[in-house]
């Protein structure tokens, strides 16, 4: 396969490709330390194995369901010490999701707003708008 630096391993593009995240994302992820830097062949090269792909996908997943990169930071950590338990996960799934609740009550109050306030808008051509007298008190 072309794709591989000295058929033993992945490059970055490669990376992305199969994982479906952006170059830029993963440069950020190793950055912060949430990626394991790769190791180098002897012309520089980074090489991805096996292990860097499940480790993103596993990030991307958990950032879909909304956990910040410092809640997957410490669900990595568990995993990557080996000593996490079903009962560490799940209470700060529960913590999580928890969170996840009240900002679906934050987006009902707030999509109830805008439609009582969209409601009383004429969608005319006058200069007085309901809206903008919401969004300035």
């Amino acid at each position: 396969m072309g794709d591989h630096v000295s058929g033993k391993g992945l490059k970055r593009a490669d990376l992305a490709r199969r994982t479906g995240c952006n170059l830029e994302t993963i440069r950020y992820y190793e950055k912060i330390g949430i990626m394991p830097e790769p190791p180098r062949t002897a012309s520089r090269y980074r090489v991805y194995d096996e292990r860097h792909v499940a480790r993103l996908r596993f990030i991307l997943r958990g950032r879909e369901l909304g956990f910040s990169l410092d809640e997957l930071r410490e669900l990595l950590r568990l995993v990557d010490r080996g000593t996490q338990t079903c009962a560490e996960v799940k209470t700060m799934t529960e913590q999580h999701l928890a969170e996840v609740r009240t900002k679906i009550a934050d987006l009902k109050q707030i999509e109830k707003v805008l439609a009582a306030t969209a409601a009383q808008c004429s969608g005319g051509e006058v200069p007085e708008c309901p809206v903008l007298e919401t969004l300035a008190s």
